[in-house]
């Protein structure tokens, strides 16, 4: 399919062949009639693409900080390559559409429904679109799909009126008629009010009066036209301009009310004139996109809707829209003026972005399929394979199949495998964007969005499993069974019974299998080991982590995707502590936070481990430290020495007053090459080893909701 692509490096746009994408979690697949394309938003993500890394970090300083912390922590090399590995994805634009649905897994819709979607990186620019069923509403009989397209711009517009709180006869200023603007003078007039539109261009002036404004006005005496408008002022102001200028936010102060409403829809600049404000005690309210349920998680990815009395939400808000249109009540024919087939996208941004024209609403069209009974997801061809990448001096090279292409994917794996002897051969993800620029970008032979033709796949050895937590245990059981070699990312399950289930697929179909514990495969933990390998005597190990706070709608905090951080991330450290010990847990003691303010639960945990071999550890896992500080330190203490890891940059070894130290300055050394080097050359792998690790987090988890010792043992997995 095709799909409109942002180059985050260069802000290039491209119109590439894509594969077409898959139905996850609860939603429809939509083959897309008509997509609008969002001037303000879209613009801006393309300018800052345009920019020079040091004009995105002074556009980003937030993100920039970001960067600036870890190179201080993990080496100016390995912050460069992760920044370098988020820009080499492109990015979908679009996020207003309408079209057909052609697949669905929710009772909402059925095959052959009309759609309007919404939604960044969902309802994009594509032929195909997978979207989540709280971001898709059913286009009423008499509103076409041209004018459907529209909707989850018009929900912004219906949230920015919402936000104003007017009622009926209220008198409202609306200042930017731009697309936004223009929908909000039609909603408001809907609602009974009185509206004054005001912007630069005369052509939008006389259109907002065509469509209903009482008055429209540029900016040239507009205190004295407001007096004839309303003469106690306005009962509420609502921004559309899109503009750093702080003029807006100043003009909506001189002609709003005495404790009327500002409300601020566009991105203008907010340096709030006080005595202004504080003079009429008004109220500034930003409003959030397209309503309730924006940004969480659960509502927009996982479907879950709130109760009514949570009344205007992201989807009735876009229904609310359609009613509107299906009623006659707002015109957006006449906001359309160009319309361009998704070929020629290219054409619609240089038009947008060189001004070779007047614009309102620009559209891409797209061209209908053929009727089908389904969709066909054929695999997209990048390369062909060279007959000299068939072999190597020494025996078969290996053929490797990867699912999932995520931030680790990017950062840490493929870039390690390039230096490897190895043929990439297909790669599989959810999205189909994701898909192509990656596979382009490594070299791989083809792509797809089904991973089932990974593991069908028989010139395959070896697959590597990169996704989300909850398909781990699922992916590597369907890999073993179709006998391929597994790599897989840490943890290896997200609660027992997976991992129970991935054990007795292990016994009984056989095969490799590492599971992505890399720290153990570091040159500083090797020379640590090394350095204490001649003990007498059991370890004393403590092993902190300042991992800083972790947003509370990413998916790691998901029970059933993410299983929390503990299961997700403190695997790393149990492992790197057996490893060092070269003996199993037998018991842990876990105690966590309990969750209160920005504290989520299992983010914050010691746990006291016991190895076979009589040492003890204890792992501080917390998210309430400065992020600037040293994010993971390992001490050791044995037979009257000590070593010591700092954020796998930095190795001292202590003994008999004589200290010896190493620093990597570039860059860390957390084993990521090496980890790929056993794996693909190493036929005996310690498989055990990682299913107890793997455990040994489920009992830490029981030690925690029991409040005791836990004792830790394979035979609870029948091993």
């Amino acid at each position: 399919m095709k799909q409109v692509l942002l180059d985050l490096k260069s802000g290039e746009i491209k119109v590439e062949d894509v594969p077409i994408p898959v139905l996850r979690g609860k939603g429809v697949i939509v083959e897309n009639r008509y997509s609008l394309i969002s001037v303000g938003t879209e613009v801006s993500l393309i300018n800052l693409a345009k920019k020079s890394l040091i004009g995105k970090a002074r556009e980003r300083p937030d993100l920039a900080k970001k960067v600036i912390n870890k190179a201080k922590k993990e080496g100016i090399l390995s912050a460069y390559q992760q920044a370098m590995s988020r820009l080499s994805k492109p990015e979908p634009l679009g996020y207003s559409c309408a079209g057909i649905v052609v697949e669905t897994n929710v009772e909402d819709f059925e095959i052959g429904d009309r759609v309007a979607c919404g939604g960044a990186g969902y309802a994009c620019h594509a032929e195909y679109v997978y979207v989540p069923r709280n971001l898709c509403v059913k286009v009423p009989d008499n509103v076409n799909l041209r004018e459907a397209c529209f909707t989850t711009v018009g929900a912004i517009a219906m949230q920015g009126v919402r936000n104003a709180k007017v009622g009926l006869g209220e008198r409202v200023v609306v200042i930017g008629l731009g697309l936004i603007g223009l929908l909000t003078v039609q909603i408001l007039k809907a609602a009974g009010c009185k509206v004054f539109g005001i912007d630069v261009d005369e052509e939008r002036i006389k259109l907002a009066l065509e469509l209903g404004a009482d008055i429209a006005s540029d900016y040239q005496d507009v205190t004295e036209k407001m007096e004839k408008f309303s003469e106690f002022g306005a009962d509420a102001v609502i921004i559309t301009a899109a503009t750093k200028s702080n003029k807006p936010i100043e003009l909506a102060g001189d002609l709003v009310r005495e404790k009327g409403r500002v409300v601020v829809v566009g991105d203008v600049g907010m340096n709030v004139p006080r005595n202004k404000y504080y003079e009429k005690e008004a109220e500034i309210v930003v409003s959030r996109s397209y309503g309730l349920g924006r940004y969480d998680r659960l509502y927009e990815e996982k479907g879950i809707d709130y109760p009514i009395y949570v009344r205007w939400t992201e989807r009735r808000n876009m229904q609310a829209f359609l009613e509107l249109l299906s009623g006659g009540k707002i015109n957006v024919k006449k906001l359309i003026t160009h319309e361009f087939l998704i070929d020629e996208a290219t054409k619609a941004y240089d038009l947008i972005l060189n001004k070779r024209g007047k614009y309102i609403g620009v559209l891409f069209r797209y061209k209908p399929k053929k009727e089908k009974k389904e969709i066909t997801r054929e695999i997209i061809i990048v390369r062909e394979k060279k007959e000299k990448e068939k072999k190597k001096e020494q025996g078969d090279i290996i053929n490797i199949g990867f699912i999932g292409a995520g931030v680790h994917a990017l950062s840490a794996l493929l870039p390690n495998l390039a230096k490897l002897p190895v043929n990439l051969r297909g790669l599989a993800t959810a999205t189909g964007l994701s898909a192509k620029s990656v596979a382009e970008k490594y070299g791989f032979e083809y792509c797809t969005t089904d991973y089932r033709k990974i593991l069908k796949d028989g010139e395959i050895d070896a697959v590597f499993i990169v996704t989300r937590n909850d398909l781990h245990a699922k992916l590597t059981i369907e890999a073993l069974k179709a006998g391929k070699d597994v790599f897989v990312e840490k943890p290896l399950a997200v609660n027992i019974n997976e991992l129970r289930e991935v054990v007795k697929v292990w016994q009984e179909y056989g095969g490799k299998v590492m599971v992505g514990f890399n720290r153990r495969y570091s040159s500083l933990t090797k020379k640590l080991k090394d350095f204490f390998k001649n003990r007498s005597l059991p370890m004393v190990i403590n092993y902190r982590v300042n991992a800083g706070r972790i947003p509370k709608d990413h998916w790691v905090h998901d029970e059933e995707q993410g299983g929390s951080m503990l299961i997700s991330e403190c695997c790393h450290f149990i492992d790197f502590l057996q490893y060092l010990t070269n003996s199993r847990p037998v018991e842990v003691y876990a105690k966590a936070i309990e969750p209160v303010g920005n504290i989520y639960r299992n983010d914050n945990v010691q746990m006291i481990l016991t190895f076979g071999d009589g040492s003890i550890g204890t792992i501080t896992y917390t998210t309430l430290g400065d992020d600037s500080y040293s994010k993971e330190m390992v001490e050791v203490f044995c037979d009257n020495s000590v070593g010591v890891i700092t954020d796998f940059r930095e190795l001292k070894l202590v003994r008999n007053s004589k200290v010896k130290k190493e620093k990597k300055w570039l860059s860390q050394d957390k084993g990521f090459l090496e980890e790929l080097k056993v794996f693909l050359n190493c036929k005996d792998l310690d498989f055990l080893s990682y299913v107890c690790t793997t455990l040994t987090t489920f009992k830490a988890l029981e030690s925690i909701e029991r409040g005791s010792p836990v004792k830790i043992s394979l035979e609870d997995l029948s091993v």
